[in-house]
């Protein structure tokens, strides 16, 4: 391992150094930084909302209670009757335009064809009722 020391050049004239210093440019590059960093905003991440101050009202009219249960069996009920594709629909047809509206609990078994239920489901979303609840979901806890 060797070091130059002096110029090595015969004709006495200095040796032109052909690296760029590149440590201004890194300064200057770290100061733009800082200086975005800098004028970034804060984001927050809280949603400010405007909530309602008091007790809410009682609710005069309870909603009625729809029960749908699917058996081991995939059979469906609609208020303890058994039946069919059609006739849930209908019933769910009827009970889609009342205000309020009916609150629809399902109840699959948990030996029941997913399919069955998720056509239940799909079938209440696409017939515009909102309230659905399923029921009995701890029965699938391992």
């Amino acid at each position: 391992m060797g070091m130059r020391a002096g110029n090595t050049s015969s004709s006495g004239e200095p040796e032109v150094m052909m690296d760029i210093n590149t440590t201004p440019l890194i300064d200057v590059m770290l100061v733009l930084l800082v200086m975005l960093i800098i004028t970034i905003p804060i984001q927050l991440h809280s949603v400010e909302l405007e909530m309602p101050v008091g007790t809410p009202p009682a609710t005069l009219v309870k909603p009625e209670k729809i029960q749908i249960d699917i058996d081991a069996q995939s059979v469906v009920y609609w208020q303890g009757l058994p039946v069919t594709a059609a006739e849930l629909d209908q019933n769910m047809k009827a009970i889609a335009p009342q205000q309020p509206q009916p609150e629809v609990h399902i109840r699959p078994d948990k030996a029941s064809q997913y399919a069955i239920f998720a056509n239940v489901l799909s079938n209440s979303k696409r017939l515009g009722l909102n309230k659905i609840a399923v029921i009995g979901a701890e029965q699938y806890v391992q």
